[in-house]
């Protein structure tokens, strides 16, 4: 059994900075990503990030290449995503995931979730 919990979002003003955190517990994901998705109201569940197990490899969705940064921490079994210079478009539910089968772009292919973080952008 997996579970996913995520933490760390909250209220930030534009151009702002928060660090999500997604601690994994039971089953480990040696030599497959984990990632982050978000889901603004009235729209489908997006892929953010994504990154190796291992730490070597990282993977972002375009819309956030250079303002978010993941990274990983074995010995906590957690994975951060580092959000930055926010927008009001980054307001969403963030979702950590886990062992991917496939895209790891298409979160149809990722196999555990956790239940979210809200992420709220002010102007």
């Amino acid at each position: 059994q997996v579970h996913l919990a995520e933490s760390g979002g909250g209220l930030v003003q534009a151009g702002g900075s928060l660090r999500l955190s997604c601690e994994a517990s039971g089953r480990t994901f040696s030599n497959y990503p984990m990632g982050w998705f978000r889901q603004a109201p009235g729209k489908e569940r997006e892929f953010v990030a994504a990154i190796t197990w291992s730490g070597g490899s990282t993977f972002y969705a375009d819309s956030v290449k250079g303002r978010f940064t993941i990274s990983i921490d074995n010995a906590k079994n957690t994975v951060y995503l580092q959000i930055g210079s926010l927008k009001p478009e980054d307001t969403a539910v963030y979702y950590c995931a886990a062992d991917p089968d496939g895209d790891y772009k298409n979160r149809l292919f990722w196999g555990y979730w956790g239940q979210g973080t809200q992420v709220t952008v002010s102007s």
